[in-house]
């Protein structure tokens, strides 16, 4: 019998969002989030007049919407202004550690980990934080790991206008060490390649000042 449980593969690099995804504004989301949310709460069989809970629904509308989701609204995809390399700087820039925190579309609990980041310029470079911001964007929805990896590269490629990225992601799933098998220890890495990164040199220099 197949398990749907397990049912984890994911057909497309883009979030799967409906056409009205954004119809709704923010604060009517999270008027019905919080309505909704209330009754998961009452169905749980917690007291709702106790302090410490009465305000929970609101709370977690309020990080829906605004924290750990915002990543869903284009509105929110950070501005990215581009520099000419001034510098003449042509080797592979690293940008390592990038920690994150998102959310596993399955099961709706934490995926955390580091991003490392890399590409040649092929005449415009950008502020080294908005590479973080980016990771960030992509990573604050519900998301699947392999995803977000080709997510972020997809957007670096538009961005700096060069095919040379790397993204390696290292990651650990709460819905693997919080719950089924248990597992605190394993991690889960995914990485793209594509331009000069498809070579064995430049890929094992990425992957070496990586580590």
């Amino acid at each position: 019998m197949h398990d749907h449980d397990d049912d984890h593969i994911s057909t497309s690099s883009e979030t799967p969002l409906r056409a009205d995804a954004f119809q709704l504004d923010d604060e009517l989301k999270m008027e019905l989030i919080e309505k909704h949310f209330k009754e998961i709460m009452h169905i749980l069989g917690l007291d709702l007049c106790d302090d410490s809970l009465k305000g929970t629904p609101k709370r977690v509308a309020k990080m829906y919407i605004k924290e750990i989701f915002s990543g869903l609204n284009p509105a929110n995809k950070p501005k990215i202004k581009l520099f000419d390399n001034k510098y003449k700087y042509n080797e592979m820039l690293v940008e390592k550690n990038i920690t994150f925190f998102s959310n596993c579309e399955h099961h709706f609990v934490p995926i955390y980990g580091k991003a490392h980041i890399a590409y040649i310029s092929s005449g415009k470079v950008i502020g080294l934080s908005k590479l973080n911001r980016i990771v960030q964007y992509f990573a604050k929805r519900p998301q699947v790991q392999e995803r977000m990896t080709v997510q972020i590269a997809n957007e670096l490629k538009i961005i700096l206008e060069t095919e040379d990225i790397a993204v390696y992601i290292d990651a650990q799933h709460m819905c693997v060490s919080s719950r089924g098998v248990g597992d605190v220890n394993s991690t889960t890495v995914t990485s793209y390649y594509a331009g000069k990164f498809l070579n064995h040199d430049t890929r094992a220099e990425f992957l070496s000042s990586i580590r």
